[in-house]
């Protein structure tokens, strides 16, 4: 196994599918990987303890998370293929008992097709596909967001 994460929390990964890149942590999460950062913990706890953008609800829901991503630029788009000059993002969820999908991950595309993610305290990957990560944690895919390249 590449990791130190349970291999039965994220069974589409392993040595022939995902790259470790960096040593686990706690400071930052996949919502903050995906957009670019790993200095803090981005999440829209109601209490304000993780960071969350200013003027984007703090909301556990996929809207609140779209809005978050649009707040940097990002715009709803349909699929997830490598486009020269754009940058994607790929949000996960999982739905609750009332039926409601609620946002579980956050996954960012590489220049080269492939994908990286946090994978909560764990380490951040790589993975040849997006859907590497689909599962009993995080669920599936519920959409795609780009923006132009940075």
């Amino acid at each position: 196994m590449p990791g130190s994460w349970p291999p039965y929390e994220f069974p589409h990964l392993n040595d022939d599918t995902c790259e470790v890149t960096s040593e686990a942590s706690r400071r930052y999460n996949c919502v903050a990987w995906a957009a670019g950062e790993n200095i803090r913990w981005w999440w829209p706890d109601p209490m304000g303890i993780g960071y969350w953008p200013p003027d984007v609800p703090r909301a556990v829901t996929v809207e609140s998370f779209v809005a978050a991503y649009a707040a940097l630029g990002y715009q709803l788009c349909y699929e997830g293929s490598l486009a020269a000059g754009l940058e994607k993002i790929a949000i996960f969820g999982k739905e609750n008992q009332s039926g409601s999908v609620v946002p579980t991950h956050a996954a960012l595309q590489l220049e080269s097709g492939e994908w990286t993610s946090k994978l909560g305290p764990f380490e951040d990957i790589r993975h040849d596909t997006v859907d590497r990560v689909n599962g009993p944690v995080y669920g599936k895919l519920v959409c795609y967001m780009s923006r132009p390249r940075q």
